[in-house]
């Protein structure tokens, strides 16, 4: 039994040709059994994201193996074999196992340690295992890379920092506010940094939302999905003075938010702090907002270097979270290794078995015949340890007198011997 891992991912595809390669989710039933109908075939896992497709098999050993799988994806997807080809990666075994760490644990993700991916690799194991998966290594090895990136996550700090803009604008709001469950925040805009950023607001449980965007419609979605309250873009010099956070990103090529309103809203609020984000390019927020007292004003640019600086920051945890994948695997292969011995571990157990029941069975029936009960269990246990050492003595001698050193040191380990 061999453990593989075949597919392409945003580092050796374009988009182009990773879209001609996804396996949907209403296809995906379809596509496992024609892959398990494959004579080399044991059990599979597909995971197919926006990022990667990739195939997790359990195969016998064949000559051919690797160009028939990749037989298979072609005439599936009905791609010609050298565009696929020069894209696919082919890892075996260790490497299998080691690969499957990393992607579950967001150590081959386009952004370094993102945590979705964790979820996409659990749906692909849940979807596939339903009347699928029937190779207990293939499953052992899913359910290890799960605990695998989840200590990851525990022990370094792969995911702690901000690397995407939204998630760096709400992280910023909240250094800046100590819990964002007493702020209302202002929104303008409706795209999709601003869906990001709803969203992260919302999780953090911000006391109120308000979401000014030119197409109302569009906001009101986006309003609905987190519980904000909607505005006219109109209203947002009158509304500004509500507002502890005003996040914005819009494609306006004029500043939308001018020095005066935020003045005028600084003076409602009797100087009480204000946080904007302008993460618009061109600029939502007129610059000069920065020169005055008690608004502090981050532009795109500020959140960039928040940005590198948290995926420096990143890498070095990366760093330790390879660390624990290798630990991982070498373990992991060692518990593999073990279960390809298993089968003559069981032969020899009944063998055992075997001999105990008919010596036992022996025995009893002296008994039953009113025989010496001390005499039948002393002989009971004479002839029970002269047959289950008859044939490591055999091996012992044999060793001896083939004068093999080694095998001999390793029977004596194997019985257990100093």
């Amino acid at each position: 039994m061999t453990l593989l891992a075949l597919g392409i991912n945003h580092k050796t595809a374009p988009v182009a040709l990773r879209e001609r390669v996804t396996f949907s989710p209403d296809t995906l039933d379809k596509a496992l059994e024609s892959l398990l109908s494959q004579p080399m075939v044991q059990g599979g896992v597909v995971l197919s994201t926006c990022n990667r497709t990739e195939l997790y098999l359990s195969v016998e050993e064949e000559g051919d193996l690797q160009e028939s799988l990749i037989r298979w994806l072609c005439d599936y997807h009905q791609l010609n074999e050298e565009d696929l080809r020069n894209s696919l990666y082919w890892h075996q075994d260790n490497d299998a196992v080691s690969h499957l760490m990393r992607v579950a644990s967001g150590l081959d993700s386009l952004i370094l340690g993102e945590p979705q991916i964790l979820g996409q690799v659990k749906k692909a194991f849940a979807d596939s295992s339903r009347g699928h998966l029937h190779v207990s290594e293939l499953e052992r090895m899913f359910q290890k890379s799960f605990s695998v990136a989840k200590r990851v996550r525990t022990e370094t700090d792969i995911g702690a920092s901000a690397v995407s803009v939204a998630f760096a604008a709400c992280t910023l709001a909240r250094q800046i506010f100590e819990s964002l469950s007493s702020v209302t925040v202002l929104l303008v805009g409706a795209g999709e940094t601003i869906e990001l950023v709803a969203r992260h607001l919302r999780e953090h449980r911000v006391k109120k939302m308000l979401i000014a965007n030119r197409t109302r419609e569009r906001a009101q979605v986006l309003a609905d999905e987190v519980g904000a309250e909607v505005i006219a873009l109109s209203d947002v010099d009158e509304r500004l003075k509500e507002a502890d956070i005003i996040i914005s990103s819009t494609a306006s090529p004029l500043p939308i938010i001018g020095k005066g309103m935020v003045e005028r809203a600084l003076k409602a609020r009797r100087n009480q702090p204000m946080l904007l984000v302008d993460i618009a390019v061109p600029r939502d927020v007129e610059p000069d907002v920065s020169k005055l007292a008690n608004a502090y004003l981050y532009s795109v640019d500020d959140l960039q270097n928040i940005i590198q600086h948290n995926m420096a920051q990143r890498h070095a945890a990366a760093q330790q979270a390879e660390t624990i994948v290798e630990q991982e695997t070498s373990e992991f292969m060692a518990w593999l290794r073990a279960q390809s011995v298993s089968e003559t571990i069981r032969d020899y157990r009944s063998q055992a078995d075997q001999v105990r029941d008919e010596l036992t069975a022996r025995a009893l029936a002296a008994l039953q015949q009113g025989g010496d009960a001390e005499a039948i269990m002393q002989d009971l246990a004479r002839k029970l340890t002269n047959r289950l050492i008859h044939t490591p003595t055999k091996s012992l001698q044999q060793a001896a007198r083939d004068g093999d050193d080694e095998r001999l040191n390793i029977l004596r380990d194997s019985l257990g011997l100093e």
